[in-house]
């Protein structure tokens, strides 16, 4: 990286987590939005931005600005069409959630971006998968090619870590009960899978979901120990983990759970906390943690088996996805030290 006191940020894909990596580096002062590849047309990306509450962002011309950073908007979303070196981008951070191997993501290295960070779960191992909280140690300045994972393998892998630490699993099982996603229909409309063919705004659709396989690789403690899948409801923001653990010990009170994770909570700043109302899924939108334990909905079956309820949203993982930025920045500086 350069070294220019912010960190230069390029973003492929102005969707919903797009734009708030956007708002979220406007009110930073160590990071920077310098150009944004989209299909969008520029005026109506702005248009998306000021109606969010960015009141200070400006369209002039091809940019995109506002009082702490000036960005160049492009018309394009296919790795190797935007000239990054143009741009001295430090890091390119790939959020349309298309490109998640690294063949069609070395187009940005080859357009000159140092390394390339997405915002989702990848098809194929990059360099790393790199989950704030989980194993931000494991990250290396060599890395080009990584995967900050989702806001559910965030919420799965912290939460797993954290009762496991303090009290024992056994093996587990996870629903996310998961806000409706960009891709699918809002009317039923034939695509390429049955189910995520009808209407995402009048359905529960049960769907797969990666989350099990790579937190199994995050903490090999749970190979074959972890399964689940997703319910994709008609909720635009705010999600919910409904996880199962089979204990080790049969001993394992609901307030041993609850006190474990309000305890962890200081050892995770910004990634975990807890909640004692009876909140629903509206009550987390804007809110910027990885994991919202919910301390009601705590319940234990039998002498071993406890369901934890764990809420999150889009915001915590762009907040998160920033987080390795920032990681990787430090790594970069301390090598150039050296």
């Amino acid at each position: 990286m350069s070294n220019k006191a912010k960190t230069r940020i390029g973003i492929m894909g102005f969707g919903q987590v797009g734009r708030q990596l956007y708002h979220l580096a406007a009110e930073s002062d160590d990071l920077e939005i310098v150009a944004v590849a989209d299909l969008g047309k520029a005026d109506i990306l702005h248009y998306l931005l000021r109606s969010e509450g960015a009141d200070d962002c400006q369209l002039e011309g091809n940019y995109l600005t506002n009082p702490a950073f000036k960005t160049r908007m492009m018309q394009n979303d296919v790795p190797g069409e935007t000239p990054w070196d143009v741009f001295g981008v430090d890091v390119v951070i790939d959020a349309t959630g298309k490109f998640r191997s690294a063949l069609p993501l070395q187009g940005h290295l080859d357009s000159g971006a140092p390394r390339v960070i997405i915002t989702s779960l990848p098809d194929s191992s990059l360099d790393r998968l790199l989950v704030p909280g989980v194993n931000s140690s494991s990250a290396k300045a060599s890395d080009r090619l990584v995967s900050s994972g989702s806001a559910t393998t965030a919420a799965l892998a912290l939460t797993l870590k954290i009762l496991d630490e303090a009290l024992g699993v056994e093996n587990a099982s996870m629903t996310t009960i998961h806000a409706y996603s960009s891709d699918q229909p809002l009317q039923d409309y034939a695509g390429k899978d049955s189910r995520r063919s009808r209407s995402a705004a009048e359905n529960i659709i049960p769907n797969t979901s990666q989350s099990p396989h790579w937190v199994a690789q995050l903490l090999p403690r749970f190979e074959g120990k972890l399964t689940g899948h997703a319910l994709n409801v008609p909720v635009q923001r705010g999600s919910m983990l409904d996880l199962s653990t089979v204990m080790s010990n049969s001993g394992v009170t609901v307030e041993d759970i609850n006190n474990a994770v309000i305890a962890a909570c200081d050892n995770y700043p910004g990634l975990v906390t807890t909640v004692e109302d009876p909140i629903v899924s509206s009550d987390v939108i804007g809110n910027r943690h990885s994991v919202v334990f919910d301390l009601q909905g705590t319940l234990k079956s039998g002498s071993r088996m406890i369901k934890s309820l764990v809420w999150y949203e889009s915001l915590g993982h762009a907040c998160r996805t920033l987080d390795v930025v920032r990681s990787y920045r430090a790594l970069d500086s301390k090598e150039r030290s050296q």
